[in-house]
């Protein structure tokens, strides 16, 4: 392939990347790798098509390896300062919901499924507090309930 068909294929895959499609980066690398390719032709080193595919898989895989995680998680990832904004909200129960059992709430504007992660029932009306969450799932517990405390008074 010539060098402008590497450069072309290199700029291709990492403007998809960066303005079209979430590959977690995987395309740029791959992007980087058509691009190097492509300026070792342009520098004039002519090297054979399977050579210039050997190199392109190489560079791709070992940039992959070597640095992929590290710039995802600089870019995408959460850092010590990233905190779970939902937890510590209160929401109001819409239904009954049994301990253990799961309901829906409304909290800010969208319909979230709960989780009652305490032992006693959340009625209908009743406030509860949102302790933790797992993907989509609210784990909540009774406002005002904390099992620290309990736990100091048996």
């Amino acid at each position: 392939m010539p060098w402008w068909g590497w450069l072309s294929i290199g700029f291709l895959l990492m403007g998809a990347e960066l303005f079209g499609v979430d590959a977690a980066f995987y395309l740029i690398f791959i992007g980087f790798a058509g691009i190097l390719v492509g300026l070792v032709g342009l520098a004039g080193f002519d090297l054979a098509p399977w050579m210039q595919w050997v190199l392109f898989s190489a560079i791709a895989v070992v940039s992959m390896v070597l640095f992929r995680a590290k710039l995802y998680e600089m870019t995408r990832g959460g850092g010590a300062e990233y905190r779970n904004t939902l937890v510590g909200e209160v929401v109001l129960m819409k239904e009954d919901t049994p301990g253990g059992g799961r309901s829906r709430v409304s909290l800010r504007g969208s319909s979230w499924t709960v989780e009652n992660t305490g032992e006693s029932i959340l009625e209908a009306g009743q406030s509860a507090l949102v302790i933790e969450t797992a993907g989509t799932i609210l784990k909540v517990r009774k406002a005002g309930d904390n099992p620290a405390q309990r736990e100091g008074q048996e």
